[in-house]
């Protein structure tokens, strides 16, 4: 019986698969690289719907797409203003944001994403921040993530696009995405959802490497591997730069 089950299952998955709807996706760039002069860059992200029946009715078809950077550990200090000097006066520690995290969709999230599958898949800027027991630390955490959400806005690191992805004949979609100057290293995760009545039907991953190329990789890697050498080079360079311009300045002094 058993056997008969299994055997079952096994014919049954590829034809249940074909009913469903399926992301077909590419990317115009799979690595970034930073060099002296980079000032930011573009992914292309497109791809189709595959289906091996007709298109469902009722509910619309939608599309949402993320890319998101390393996640790292934020400090959120709040600073308050004592006898006339900003102090720090309270301080959380959100133990996992992304560095950098963008959201690109065919409508509004809060129409075309479900609570619950917003909570499974974290696909908002707030449930990509992992901030579990900073309530402890503050009597009014949530205004600290809500800090760390503000000024990764204002510095370009965190972005929300509704209507940016074009979606042709619920088949074909495309967005682009802007990547700013300010990137660390590391793998960026790029996510791909298809949505119907706020539920997602299919789902797709791939990943973009942004390095440092040049001179930067180079005093990078000195920075961490050999930071006794790395000191004393900056040491060298401050020096060289200095005596320079004393000696520019005496030149040019009538």
């Amino acid at each position: 019986m058993i056997r008969l089950v299994a055997l079952w299952l096994l014919l049954a998955a590829p034809a249940a698969a074909s009913d469903g709807e399926q992301i077909v996706a590419g990317l115009s760039q799979n690595a970034v690289s930073i060099t002296a002069s980079f000032v930011g860059s573009e992914i292309l992200i497109y791809g189709a719907v595959r289906r091996e029946s007709p298109a469902p009715t009722g509910a619309p078809l939608e599309v949402i797409i993320t890319v998101e950077g390393p996640a790292l550990p934020q400090i959120v200090r709040r600073k308050d203003r004592r006898f006339g000097i900003w102090i720090n006066r309270a301080e959380v520690t959100i133990d996992r944001a992304p560095s950098f995290y963008a959201v690109a969709s065919t409508g509004p999230l809060e129409l075309i994403l479900s609570d619950t599958e917003d909570l499974r898949h974290k696909i908002t800027i707030p449930r990509a921040i992992r901030a579990v027991g900073i309530a402890a630390e503050a009597e009014d955490a949530p205004t600290f993530v809500d800090a760390l959400l503000r000024i990764q806005t204002d510095a370009g690191l965190y972005s929300r696009a509704e209507g940016a992805v074009a979606l042709t004949e619920d088949t074909l979609f495309r967005a682009d995405v802007a990547l700013p100057a300010n990137l660390i290293e590391g793998d960026y995760r790029v996510r791909i959802f298809l949505t119907r009545g706020g539920v997602v039907v299919d789902a797709l991953e791939r990943r973009i490497g942004v390095r440092k190329e040049g001179l930067e990789r180079f005093f990078t890697r000195m920075a961490f591997e050999q930071p006794l050498a790395y000191g004393l080079l900056a040491l060298v360079v401050a020096v060289v730069a200095g005596w320079g311009a004393a000696a520019a300045f005496r030149l040019l002094r009538p």
